[in-house]
């Protein structure tokens, strides 16, 4: 593994693959990849690599989030809560975004850095 990561660096100009984790879903990969900034700062590559065929020729559209350790936490709260919300909105509820958002707003500042972040996403 160490050597694909030494040797994806090289090709691709990337800096400094830490890690990282493939996951094939459909037409689309998504690679999640933990990065070491020149300030040895790690940080979240999101990459979004969809097939996409036009006649004989095919080529891969690509889309690039990057995701800061500061930011983790709000980021996955609004993930969780988007996908709760489309889980209840498939489950026949009508969710309200704006219930969702007032719940967070007010809990006390104590609980909200206290919570467990959990990412389940049902496709």
């Amino acid at each position: 593994m160490e050597d694909s990561v030494k040797k994806m660096q090289s090709e691709n100009g990337e800096k400094d693959i830490i890690y990282s984790k493939t996951i094939k879903a459909g037409k689309r990969i998504y690679y999640l990849d933990v990065k070491k900034n020149f300030k040895d700062d790690l940080f979240l590559a999101v990459t979004e690599s969809k097939k996409v065929q036009s006649g004989a020729q095919v080529a891969f559209e690509k889309h690039k989030i990057f995701l800061y350790q500061e930011d983790f936490e709000k980021f996955m709260r609004g993930m969780n809560e988007v996908v709760d919300y489309i889980k209840r909105a498939k489950a026949g509820e009508t969710p309200s975004a704006a219930d969702t958002f007032l719940e967070e707003e007010s809990q006390p500042q104590e609980e909200k850095s206290v919570e467990e972040i959990k990412l389940e996403i049902d496709f």
